[in-house]
């Protein structure tokens, strides 16, 4: 398996997850804002330039207002091409 961030994996995961906040109606400012982060560090995860683990996805997920475990499912869908 390709653990880097410029996988297709990886890429549709960071779309995923773009999707996600934009969906909500947030921008990278308030994103950052509620992760207690910079605008910067939103738009490097987003772009892929800086890689999260798990617990920074969680903590994405509950400042976006998305379930952890629903973000997950949608991500594994999106993997299987389903």
């Amino acid at each position: 398996m390709e653990k880097s961030i410029y996988s297709k994996e990886y890429s549709l995961f960071l779309e995923q997850l773009r999707n996600a906040r934009e969906e909500k109606g947030l921008t990278q400012t308030e994103l950052a804002e509620r992760l207690g982060q910079t605008q910067s560090f939103i738009s490097k995860v987003e772009r892929g330039e800086r890689r999260i683990d798990i617990v920074e996805l969680r903590a994405f997920c509950s400042a976006i207002d998305v379930g952890f475990a629903s973000f997950i499912a949608r991500i594994d869908k999106v993997l299987n091409g389903k």
